[in-house]
This record gives structure tokens, sequence and C-alpha cells, in this order.
């Protein structure tokens, strides 16, 4: 076990390429953006407000109590913030012993306006990092500390296979590198070779037929149940984006005006977890939940140039498009507002000419096949550039960004 620990820690500096001097270097974030916190508001309503301030200015949850006991100050109920229909008048003011005066209580009330306005965006932003984790790898980032530690030959699969998985994206017309590789072939043979296996932490990552096999039926229920709720937070959300924008469902090509980061990030949580719940499903024999609800795959929106490229060198559009484009929304499948069942993703798949069991629309995929091992390539937004100072420039430049570009800080 030792040797297999000191491969594991070589292959993991050969892929990790941290940003130091004399070694390999990439532009991108180390981490996933995280969302703007509350300080500089809640710095002012520290001042303006007697209840005792928040330290955690990103956690929806204090932020709300603290929200509560401020606006009681005030007379204010959280959650109704209509500056002309919810102030006090003078008289109300008085009544609850209120002693500010005019200018005063409306400055503390557009301060709470804006508090309540920035809460929700930062739980929304929140919940867009969440799913973009899960867009990458699942369930592991809600994996708990102590289960991914409990078991050394699992917490080798998890992280290098988290590792994989969490490759950027390359600007090319074939496939993207595949996460399961040769290496994650050799620690995934060292679990199934070993007594101790943690079988439950690796499913949070990869919910193979095979990992699923090893759970109980309690287990799987759970794990059924976290994905179903996945696929609920991102039906949410992405119905949200689809009325705020004009997608061309037909080739999924986006067109001015597409939140396409927004979209993909979700696109991708959702058949993350669509594909994990559908191989649960099987796993506790309950398939036949799918001939009632069987939501389909919610393909990526594609960069106009990437299209073109894709059409340039033979291909073209993507079967797995065409079935979308023929199956319900799924948002509305979750709510109950349209019908599509396994018979329903069947037909939509024998127009589009693809087999509905091997391509995962409707049944576990098949074994993934291995790929080969490769280092990990310097990219700046998924372009590969061999000079780090240049991958600066370019970056501060905004010339992978979509938006004009502009003269870099000094």
């Amino acid at each position: 076990m030792g040797e297999d620990l000191k491969l594991l820690f070589e292959l993991q500096a050969i892929v990790r390429q941290p940003k130091t001097a004399g070694s390999s270097w990439s532009s991108m974030a180390d981490e996933f953006r995280r969302p703007v916190g509350m300080d500089r508001q809640l710095g002012v309503a520290a001042v303006l407000f007697a209840a005792a301030p928040v330290t955690a200015t990103q956690d929806p949850e204090h932020i709300t109590s603290y929200l509560i006991e401020a606006e009681e100050e005030i007379g204010k109920v959280t959650g109704r913030s209509d500056f002309m229909a919810d102030r006090l008048n003078r008289a109300a003011r008085v009544e609850i012993g209120l002693t500010l005066n005019h200018r005063q209580y409306n400055k503390r009330f557009r301060l709470a306006q804006r508090l309540e306005r920035k809460r929700l965006t930062l739980m929304r932003e929140l919940e867009k990092r969440a799913l973009t984790m899960i867009s990458k790898s699942r369930l592991a980032s809600e994996l708990v500390r102590a289960e991914f530690m409990a078991d050394v030959p699992s917490a080798c699969f998890i992280a290098y296979y988290t590792a994989r998985c969490h490759l950027r994206s390359e600007f090319t017309a074939q496939a993207q590198q595949r996460p399961y590789d040769v290496v994650s072939e050799f620690l995934f043979a060292r679990c199934r070779a070993s007594d101790t296996t943690d079988w439950w932490a690796i499913a949070h990552v990869y919910p193979s037929p095979e990992v699923l096999s090893h759970l109980s039926a309690e287990q799987c229920g759970v794990l059924l149940g976290r994905l179903y709720s996945v696929l609920e937070r991102a039906a949410q959300l992405m119905s949200e984006v689809w009325a705020a924008s004009n997608i061309d469902r037909d080739t999924m090509v986006v067109r001015r005006g597409n939140d396409s980061s927004t979209w993909n990030v979700l696109a991708g949580a959702w058949n993350q977890a669509r594909d994990g719940w559908i191989n649960a499903l099987y796993a506790l024999e309950a398939d036949e939940l799918l001939d009632v609800v069987c939501p389909g795959k919610v393909m990526r929106l594609m960069a106009a140039d990437v299209a073109y490229w894709h059409r340039a060198v033979g291909g073209g559009l993507a079967p797995d498009t065409r079935v979308w484009a023929e199956l319900p929304l799924p948002w509305d499948v979750l709510t109950g507002e349209a019908v599509c069942t396994r018979d329903t993703v069947v037909q939509a798949c024998q127009v589009a000419k693809i087999d509905p069991y091997t391509s995962g629309w409707i049944a576990p995929r098949t074994q993934a096949r291995v790929a080969p091992f490769s280092l990990t390539p310097e990219l700046v937004h998924g372009v590969r550039v061999g000079s780090p100072g240049l991958a600066l420039l370019l970056r501060r430049t905004g010339v992978f960004s979509g938006k004009p570009r502009h003269e870099p800080d000094r």
C-alpha cells in the first residue's frame, strides 16, 4: 500500500501543476469563484442598527437572523420592502416607540431593502457555485471529510478521479479528455481487491452500477434522494435562465443574450445528477418509476465558432441534441406540467437513430472506456498557451473573455 501511495503522490504532483517558478503554470484560478459576501453592507448596518454585527458574511442563515432582528428595530417585517406601501408613518412610529425622525427612518428602511436584495443574490450565487462543483464531480463536494478519510484506497481513488473530473475543458472539435484514465482504473482495481473499501464514499463521485451494487438498499435510497434534490435545484434555476433567454433549442448554438455560462453549469449539474439517479433506480430495482417520470438530458450551449469548426471537419449536430429538442422541458416534467416517460424517450431516440440504452438516456451507461494518461495542459480559458507571461497578458487584456479588449493594468 505504501508503494501505491507514493505513486499517487507522484502523479498528483504531475497533474496539479502548481503555480510556482520553474514548474508548470496555469493562469486559471485554483478554485471555483466564491460569491462576494455582504461585508460592506453589513458594516454599514452595524453602525445604523443595534443588533449584534454578523461575522459570517457569506452565511445566508446568519444574515437572515440578523435581518429579522435589525428590522424589528424599525418595525419592518422581513420580506415586505415596498418603499411606498410598507413604511410606517409618523403615528405608527410613535405607537411602537420609535423616536427616529423621518430622514433617519427612511435611511434605515432603504438599507434594509438593499440587504434583503443582496441576501437573495448571495443565496443564488452560492447555489450556483454548489451546482458548479456538482457539474464537475457529482456529490464529491458534499462528502464528509471523515467519510473521505476512512479508507486509504477509497480516498486515493476519490481524490484522483475528482481531480480528473475537474480538468479544464479544451477548445477543440474533438471529444474532451475523459476523467476515467489508466490511473483511475489502477486505483479502482485496488478498491476492488480491498475488504475495507468505502463504497458509500466512492458512490458520491462515481455511482457506477458496480459501485452501487456494494451499497445497502438504505444507502442507495439516501443517494437517490440527494441526487433527486440536485435535479430539483438545477431545474428551478434552469427554468429561470430559460425564461430570460432566447435559446435556440434545435441547435443549442449560443446567440446574443444567452447566459451560456450559467446554463452550461446547470446543464452539467443536471446531467451528472440524472445519471446517478438513474443508476440508483436500477440498483434498487425501481426503474419502473421511469415509466411514469423520465426527464431527459439537458444539452449545453455551444459557441458558434466551435459549431462551425465541427461542421468544417465533417461533424454536425449531435444526435443527443435532436432528442433533447423533441422531449418536454425537464423542469416541466418535474413539476408535472408535462409528461415524459421512458417510452417517450425511446421514441425520440429512435427518431434520432441512437440507442436509448447504451447512450444513457433511459439506463445506466455502459462501462466507461479507460482513457490514456496525459499531462494536464496549460490553459487560458481552454486555449493552450506556451508562455505563462503571455497567458497572463492575454488574460488581462480580455482576449478570452468575449468582451472588448482593454489595456492591461500597469
